[in-house]
């Protein structure tokens, strides 16, 4: 078995798909800006995410027919310098929702919310200190 990707299932595609290509800089596979599936890849790495239009599985899933509420996601991607990267995507337009802080000795991160919601962590990852 292979995880092939997370997909969120979204209703604003448009605005979500430029989230994800324009703000965070994931890489689009195939540039359908309007839908109803794209699928991201960072720079490095075999992870992805993909954004599939919430209606069009609601066809198949009917239950998917109802708005989406509370927090069902949280997208966790990696940086090497977190700092860097959240004075880059502010930029771009993303807005944080704290500045990057220590979650544990190893770790800091940056939290933000795609335009649909869904909760995304910045992670920078730190060598253990002695």
């Amino acid at each position: 078995m292979e995880l092939a990707q997370v997909r969120l299932l979204v209703g604003d595609f448009a605005a979500c798909y430029r989230f994800y290509a324009d703000v965070l800089g994931l890489k689009p596979q195939s540039g359908a800006t309007n839908g109803p599936y794209e699928k991201f890849s960072p720079a490095t790495g075999s992870a992805g995410i993909a954004l599939q239009d919430r209606a069009m599985m609601a066809g198949v899933l009917g239950e998917l027919g109802d708005e989406a509420r509370g927090h069902r996601s949280l997208v966790v991607l990696r940086v090497d310098d977190l700092d860097a990267y959240c004075t880059q995507i502010t930029e771009r337009g993303a807005t944080l929702l704290h500045d990057p802080t220590p979650l544990t000795d190893r770790m800091r991160v940056a939290h933000l919310k795609d335009p649909e919601g869904n909760l995304v962590e910045l992670q920078e990852w730190l060598l253990l200190r002695t």
